[in-house]
């Protein structure tokens, strides 16, 4: 119930004599037993005679007021479950001579929910699940704490708030053990961004090491940022602020107003408004504005107006965002040539290590953030360590100059670079004696990167001077009508030689027609399939997978990214993997399709269930998933007869694996599973060609004629 209002410019306020924490926007003052919610901006200023009275003033930004039928609804099982379970995790408990009624320990919880669910691998997930529930009032902190903390400390469900809550009968019980799996689910998909505003929410001196970590993984998959250096990301993981308004139609700021903030969407969406022009475009998740007023030092150039509810944003204050790039250019180094930049460094944190000779290594290090082909190559020359072995003196960054030199420096740009082309004799002698040995060991990992595709290389053919040996084929492409004249012709210029050639005619029993198989079936093996053991068939899959696999170059990547035209490459392999994928697809939805018979049909929905339970056990998740799209294709979900007769037990396992489908925040239930696999894994290869094609988008090559390297370390990392 609202009070009165006190008069322009004061609060509305209520009293609630209650030690249940109502969600109110805005203020909370705590008086004892007492709570005083104040409706008012946190611009109103305190009443002279409520500010001496309080003991003490908390700020309580809130998501909703009231918690939503499916968080309650959860809230729920997760006690009702522990009541059956565990019922000792909920009891009174005393501290400081204090009593505190029916409650559970923080660190309980946590061990509680990991011992419940595969889908729960971290601990930090955990609490954020139990953050989703605290922050709507489902779960609360006997103190009033705003965050859920995985220590000792005291929480209570909003059931037990009440003296007389009643224990879960035999039928809730089991209706609870039922849903549980799902609850779980539910929690697990938006329990990370919970936790991410629960970290936000602290003042940035608060956050922690792993609170800092946390915020850098989340930004590595926001589009608005995916420009910035490792450097800088880092620095603003340590000044972000969380931000939120529950009504469309919201004014964030106006045109012309003083610029004080840049903004990230993280949910929701915007509307750019220019006075005399009306909206003149829509900003939707992984956006940004903002930041030119704080460059430019100007008025807002546009009004920003909430397109819809709940909108969420990261918000950088103008004065961190200056002091971080003021420390980014302070830790920059530009290398000059006539006025123009040729290398860019940046000068980064090393470590101070102590070697086994007793002599202290470098703080800091230098990393190359863009420059010309020539003076990326020079500098990596000239910092590699000679003293070290082989494996030690091969930088990790020297490799993805090696590999993604295709990109920016061609061979025929780099063999000769290796090479001295120009001065006296003596100056090429003393080239050759200062540099032969880092050119060497660049030569030795360059030819194990790449391994058989020089020999395709003409340019590093002649510098590394081999040949190649008997039996070795070549491919050329030519028109079917061509004659053998043209054949032997085209050969002839690949090989650069026409002596000896000959033309053997392969003689082939097939006609013009289209082989019955090439139609497609027209019935099901669901008589043999069933026969077939799901284990063995999944380890047949696998093995069948990791060969074609195994077969794919890094190169093919890089080719397929930046586009095959641009080298003149073919990605004949990455092909073939990638066609295995919707191979699988079409064989489950085919399968499933021709089968006439519900209980077959049922069978056979099982069968693929387990075949997918099997590929992920054996860490092949390109055919754990391309199951799982086919189950999921159309033409099988709306079957609904044989889904109904799908037996419980299978149904949770399908939803657990269309779970770690979830494209939301960039697909984080997958990159968490695959962050707990031990390789060699088989990966999900359309994600990982979505996640290069994002980058490679996202990202200029060439920023001011000089080769954005940061970009081409980013590519590698993800190769």
């Amino acid at each position: 119930c609202e009070g009165p209002c006190l008069g322009p410019g004061k609060w509305p306020v209520c009293l609630c004599i209650s030690e249940i924490s109502l969600r109110a926007r805005g203020l909370l003052i705590q008086k004892k037993r007492a709570f005083v919610f104040c409706f008012a901006e946190s611009s109103t200023k305190i009443p002279k005679g409520l500010k001496s009275e309080c003991l003490g003033l908390f700020f309580f930004p809130m998501i909703t007021k009231v918690p939503s039928e499916k968080i309650l609804r959860a809230g729920k099982i997760l006690r009702n479950t522990i009541l059956s379970r565990a019922p000792h995790m909920i009891r009174d408990r005393k501290y400081h001579l204090k009593t505190y009624r029916q409650c559970c320990v923080g660190t309980e919880l946590v061990d509680w929910m990991m011992q419940q669910s595969p889908c729960v691998h971290l601990r930090t997930q955990a609490v954020g699940m139990w953050q989703v529930l605290l922050e709507e009032g489902v779960l609360n902190h006997v103190d009033q704490e705003h965050h859920f903390q995985d220590k000792y400390l005291f929480y209570r469900f909003l059931d037990d708030e009440r003296e007389d809550a009643p224990l879960p009968t035999e039928e809730e019980k089991k209706e609870c053990d039922e849903e549980l799996q799902d609850t779980m689910l539910l929690l697990s998909q938006i329990g990370p961004d919970a936790h991410m505003r629960m970290i936000l929410r602290k003042p940035p001196g608060q956050r922690t090491v792993d609170d800092l970590e946390f915020i850098y993984e989340e930004l590595l998959h926001i589009k608005a940022l995916s420009h910035l250096s490792t450097t800088v990301k880092r620095e603003l993981a340590g000044v972000l602020i969380f931000e939120s308004h529950p009504k469309a139609g919201t004014v964030l700021f106006n045109q012309g107003e003083e610029g004080t903030s840049w903004y990230i969407i993280l949910k929701g969406s915007v509307n750019v408004v220019i006075y005399g022009k009306g909206v003149v475009c829509t900003l939707h998740e992984g956006d940004d504005f903002g930041k030119l007023a704080l460059v430019n030092d100007a008025p807002r150039a546009a009004s920003i107006v909430l397109r819809e509810d709940n909108c969420h944003f990261l918000r950088v204050d103008k004065e961190d965002f200056n002091r971080i790039l003021r420390d980014v250019e302070a830790n920059t180094v530009r290398l000059k040539e006539h006025d123009q930049d040729v290398l860019v460094l940046e000068k980064i944190p090393a470590g101070n290590r102590i070697s086994n000779q007793g002599s202290s290594q470098p703080q800091h290090k230098y990393i190359v953030m863009s420059g010309t082909p020539e003076k990326i190559l020079e500098h990596f020359l000239e910092t590699m360590r000679l003293e070290a072995t082989l494996n030690e003196a091969t930088d990790s960054v020297l490799n993805d100059f090696i590999m993604m030199h295709c990109v920016f420096m061609p061979n025929s740009q780099l063999c000769p670079a290796l090479m001295p082309s120009q001065g006296t004799e003596q100056e090429k002698m003393d080239y050759a004696l200062n540099n032969k040995r880092r050119v060497i060991r660049l030569v030795l990992q360059w030819a194990a990167l790449y391994g058989d595709l020089l020999q395709e290389d003409e340019a590093a053919m002649a510098f590394l001077e081999v040949y190649c040996i008997d039996q070795t084929y070549t491919t050329i492409r030519v028109p079917v009508s061509s004659s053998v004249k043209e054949v032997i012709s085209a050969v002839a210029d690949k090989l650069g030689s026409g002596e000896g050639l000959i033309i053997v005619k392969m003689s082939s029993g097939g006609g013009t027609a289209p082989l019955p198989e090439q139609e497609g079936p027209s019935t099901g093996t669901v008589g043999t399939f069933e026969l077939m053991s799901s284990k063995d068939l999944a380890h047949q899959m696998t093995i069948y997978d990791w060969e074609l696999f195994n077969c794919v170059h890094e190169l093919e990547l890089i080719y397929h990214t930046f586009g095959r035209h641009n080298f003149k490459k073919t990605t004949a392999n990455l092909d073939l993997f990638l066609r295995r994928f919707n191979e699988i697809q079409f064989w489950v939805v085919t399968e499933i399709c021709l089968c006439s018979q519900l209980s077959k049909r049922v069978q056979l929905l099982k069968k693929y269930i387990k075949i997918a339970a099997h590929c992920k056990e054996y860490k092949n998740l390109n055919s754990f998933f391309a199951i799982i799209m086919g189950l999921s294709n159309v033409a099988v979900s709306r079957l609904s007869l044989t889904w109904e007769k799908l037996p419980s037990k299978f149904k949770k396992i399908y939803a657990e694996f269309e779970s770690l489908m979830d494209p939301s925040r960039n697909h984080r239930a997958y990159r968490l599973t695959v962050a707990k696999l031990d390789p060699p894994i088989i990966p999900f290869m359309p994600l990982l060609i979505k996640d290069m094609t994002f980058t490679h988008e996202g990202n200029k090559t060439f920023t001011d004629n000089l080769v954005n390297f940061e970009k081409m370390v980013c590519i590698y990392a993800q190769i």
